[in-house]
């Protein structure tokens, strides 16, 4: 099928996504930006492609406003155009046009992934967050984003390039933002974005990303490095100047062909260097830097031998990152010299093919069209840490590990030490004998006593240094205890420790869990020594869990009352002789609940709990099981007695609708509560109930009592709300 030209399609089709707001023409002006951005490295069919998504996403964000009142397409179109910048390939561009359509509209995956392939919509899935809707906390919910987001970035690096552009964008136009929301985003942006942009190479993208975060939490400390260096600019400029025309006649001389010029240092570098070494501004030696690129390895040692025959270096500092590259990749030689007028001058002495990886990392590839390989590749080694990182973390139990895992091992820093046959382990700086027993073998890291660093005998909570030649001293009736968290850094020392102690833990759950569940068997008559395996077996298939051991350690932990699990056994007991004790007091609604077959279920009216909920159960005597969501503000005494509650879930043949009580603040105009019923009625949804509260003359607080199938259910109203403008405020009660 032909296609028609762009300016043609645009003139056609573009005004009937926007009837006001934006005009066309600054929507055109908008495309065709990108459109000429694209063609330097695009065909016409791949850039056709990109403007169909952007019609569609257009068509998808209709009516939806960012924060500074601008149409909510700028914002996709604007993370195109950063990637654009990286000659990134047309699927990345499509997939960043895309990637909120999902997340942000009633557009479906299955929907976007029909119209413009499996591999754009495996891109936009990895970038999408996890609803906060689908768990319990913002922390649970942020874990499991970035734990979705790696496993896509071990499939295809290209998500987390979206990722951090999408990151880039939106950290330059936060001022509209409220200040608690601008300053939690920059603080997730330099302890998480800005080191895995720094981690797969991407220094331009970490620079900018830390310095934008930086002027948002410490305004003042940011103004006053800024200051600093505006003014020693102005001085040392001419200086730089005339030390790179000096090297340049110094390389002519010797037929070395470079390029060489003065370069500038961020200004979080900077705060970060000041910090780590305690130093004022004026005391920092490598503010000043040149930069020397040439054309291959070898000329890299000719330029430095040139550098060190015009001025003196300075004695330790000087760094080999060619022969021992950094863990993302980067290579270059650094060293700092004494100039002409005594001050301290950083130079720094790369190749081309160097430099590329410096500049860009994972996303040089796209950008220079070169198969970057070999066992320094930013690929490659982006790839290596992903899978290393991600077998670390399986055995991490909770969210919040997980999240400290990720930051721990997104160190920057870096110390080089040797094995005893003289291989090299890399680790983070700060690093301690502990981390190098892990490093080598997670067995050698459980039963290690001690090290001997330089032949010299050490606790495992000495730190590391570069050089250092380790040896690891190892006892079969060692074990990992607690206290080797509090000098653990790696991540997967830390996971490894802790998956250790966890399964003591969970060994004394399982002996609690049996005398708790013996303890109320007895109180019940049963007298039987052993619990046959047919009962077991069918009381675990209700339950839904796997072995004995685990439901013993459930109610160990907490997780499930031992006088429940005791009814239920005796339930089962019952039923495979043929008898029903207790007929009445176990006559119940619906089933929903696991565990709870032949009980009297009551959902609580306090919290409306909904299937998807996480939720917990305590007896009552009227009432049977009283269900309420984990979060229901009235269970917050209960859940400082572990005995008086247990955790329950839904059942996976949950039917049925449930109700849930949502709190509305809406404009005070006429034809609001119309508006509202109807966005309700939209998605088949009794109103049970409805009270109307005045606030004050503006605004006014609807309370509705309505039905829904489960959460996704509730999210999709929620969703609609939210939309329409005469909604201020919208809030599950």
């Amino acid at each position: 099928m032909s296609r028609l030209p762009l300016a043609r399609r645009l003139k056609q089709r573009l005004s009937s996504y926007y009837s006001d707001g934006v005009t066309s023409n600054e929507h055109t002006t908008l495309v065709d930006d990108l459109t000429h951005q694209l063609r330097s490295y695009l065909d016409e069919e791949a850039i056709s492609d990109i403007y169909d998504a952007y019609l569609y996403g257009a068509e998808a964000h209709k009516g939806q406003k960012r924060q500074s009142g601008e149409d909510y397409i700028y914002h996709p179109l604007a993370v195109a155009k950063i990637l654009g910048d990286l000659h990134m390939d047309s699927r990345t561009i499509i997939a960043a046009i895309l990637h909120d359509v999902v997340e942000d509209t009633d557009t479906t995956l299955a929907q976007l992934s029909a119209e413009f392939g499996d591999d754009v919509g495996a891109l936009v899935d990895g970038v999408s967050k996890v609803s906060q809707l689908e768990l319990e906390s913002k922390e649970h919910a942020e874990a499991a984003s970035f734990h979705k987001m790696l496993m896509a970035m071990a499939k295809d690096i290209r998500v987390i390039i979206i990722k951090l552009s999408d990151r880039l964008h939106n950290m330059h136009t936060l001022s509209p933002l409220q200040e608690d929301k601008k300053r939690r985003i920059s603080k997730q942006t330099l302890e998480i974005y800005a080191p895995i942009a720094n981690r797969l190479g991407m220094r331009e993208f970490a620079q900018n990303l830390e310095d934008l975060s930086f002027e948002v939490l410490y305004p003042k400390r940011f103004g006053a490095i800024k200051d600093r260096l505006k003014t020693n600019k102005k001085g040392n400029k001419s200086i730089i100047e005339d030390l790179c025309v000096l090297l340049r006649k110094k390389f002519t001389h010797f037929d070395l062909e470079a390029e060489i010029q003065g370069r500038n240092k961020s200004i979080y570098s900077i705060y970060r260097k000041m910090q780590r070494k305690r130093l004022m501004l004026r005391d920092i030696p490598d503010i000043n830097a040149i930069r020397i690129v040439t054309e291959s390895r070898h000329h890299c040692y000719q330029a430095l031998g040139i550098v060190h025959q015009l001025y003196k270096p300075r004695p330790g500092a000087f760094k080999d990152y060619i022969a021992l590259p950094k863990v993302n990749g980067y290579q270059s030689l650094h060293t700092i010299v004494v100039g002409p007028f005594g001050q301290a001058v950083e130079v720094q002495i790369r190749s081309q093919s160097m430099h590329r990886t410096a500049e860009m990392g994972v996303a040089s590839h796209w950008f220079y069209k070169t198969a970057t390989t070999g066992e320094h590749a930013p690929q490659q080694l982006a790839q290596q840490w992903l899978t290393s990182f991600l077998e670390a973390q399986e055995q991490s139990s909770t969210s919040g590990e997980f999240l400290e895992h990720l930051k721990a091992d997104l160190f920057p820093d870096e110390v080089f030490v040797f094995t005893p046959k003289g291989d090299i382990k890399r680790l983070p700086r700060g690093s301690t004998a502990l981390d190098f027993a892990y490093s080598v073998h997670s067995d050698i890291g459980d039963h290690c006593i001690g090290a001997r660093i330089e032949k010299v005998t050490v606790p495992l909570h000495e730190q590391l240094s570069n050089g250092n030649h380790v040896e690891i001293i190892t006892s079969q009736s060692a074990r990992p205890t607690p206290s080797w968290l509090n000098y653990a850094v790696t991540s997967k020392a830390r996971a490894r420790i802790r998956h250790y102690l966890n399964q003591q833990k969970n060994k004394e759950s399982i002996s609690l869990g049996r005398k708790l569940l013996r303890g109320a068997l007895g109180k019940m008559g049963y007298r039987r020594i052993r619990i046959p395996i047919e009962h077991k077996n069918t009381l675990l298939r209700q339950l839904h869990v796997s072995e004995w051991d685990e439901l013993l350690g459930d109610i160990g932990f907490g997780k499930r009352l031992a006088v429940l699990v005791a009814k239920q056994l005796l339930a089962v007991t019952a039923q495979s002789n043929n008898r029903d004790p207790n007929a009445e007091e176990h006559k119940s609604t619906a089933l929903t609940i696991e565990g709870t077959e032949r009980l009297l279920v009551t959902y609580a009216s306090c919290c409306h709990p909904i299937p998807d909920d996480e939720i917990i159960g305590t007896t009552t005597k009227e009432r049977g099981i009283v269900i309420h969501r984990a979060r229901c503000n009235n269970c917050r005494n209960l859940l400082k007695h572990p005995d008086n509650y247990f955790h329950l879930n839904w059942s996976d043949s949950t039917e049925g609708k449930f109700q849930v009580l949502l709190k509305l603040d809406t404009l005070n105009e006429p034809g609001v509560l119309a508006k509202v019923s109807n966005v309700i009625a939209e998605y088949g949804s009794n109103i049970n109930n409805l009270s109307v509260d005045a606030k004050h003359n503006h605004t006014s607080t609807m309370s509705f009592i309505i039905e829904v199938v489960d959460r996704i259910d509730l999210a999709n109203i929620m969703r609609r709300l939210h939309a329409e403008e005469v909604v201020v405020k919208l809030s599950r009660g």
